[in-house]
């Protein structure tokens, strides 16, 4: 049976080898996320069931349906962002509040919404205080902290909803994945006067978030 420290080790081993590996060589540019993410435990915030996979290339079950994304997915999103010191962030499908403590480490004031009753209770743990958790729907958002500089949603949707949008202040970042034709790729876009759209810049694994469905006979 492995010890604890023998454990911790093996997780600091996978999280170097993470940066190396998946996040300096794919895109991952930003030397402040890099930091941030080979400092952050990421399996601290999974189901037990799933840390010992906690720094894997791919999605990780959750359960009930949902997926822990990708660490280069989150990775890209947060490299995107490009979150400054004292920035105000809204992270949708907080999941168990990984993200979200990325983002805190990066300077920046976090609202993290989660509707999944054990993920909300997990994130709040796990991120103990460095960021607010919100539990409900993850279409609604968290307009009482609005309006917010960054809208990061950790996942893949069909449809950013004008609701979430109009939460971000003029000149807003919103990142995402989305889902186009059944393939998902991460997209950025900025929140005007004149409207908002997105643009997508990688195509990679993204975790499929629930509640975002285009109505049907529309394509994103």
């Amino acid at each position: 049976m492995m010890t604890a420290t023998a454990e911790t080790h093996g997780h600091e081993a996978a999280r170097a080898a993470m940066v190396v590996s998946q996040l300096r060589t794919s895109g991952v540019s930003d030397a402040r996320v890099i930091a941030a993410m080979a400092q952050v435990a990421r399996e601290d915030f999974l189901p037990e069931s799933q840390r010992p996979f906690a720094y894997r290339d791919r999605s990780l079950p959750l359960g009930d349906g949902r997926m822990q994304n990708p660490p280069l997915a989150t990775g890209l999103l947060l490299t995107e962002a490009r979150i400054a010191p004292g920035d105000t962030v809204l992270i949708v499908g907080a999941a168990g509040g990984y993200s979200a403590a990325i983002a805190a480490k990066l300077g920046a004031r976090v609202t993290a919404v989660e509707e999944d009753a054990a993920l909300a209770a997990t994130a709040r743990s796990a991120l103990d205080g460095i960021a607010e958790t919100v539990e409900g729907p993850l279409v609604a958002g968290a307009a009482a902290n609005a309006p917010y500089d960054v809208l990061l949603i950790d996942g893949a949707v069909e449809q950013v909803p004008a609701a979430l949008v109009e939460q971000v202040r003029i000149g807003g970042h919103v990142v995402t994945g989305v889902i186009d034709r059944g393939v998902t790729r991460l997209a950025t876009g900025v929140r005007t006067e004149g409207g908002f759209g997105l643009t997508s810049f990688a195509d990679v694994e993204c975790a499929l978030l629930p509640g975002f469905d285009m109505p049907r006979g529309f394509q994103f």
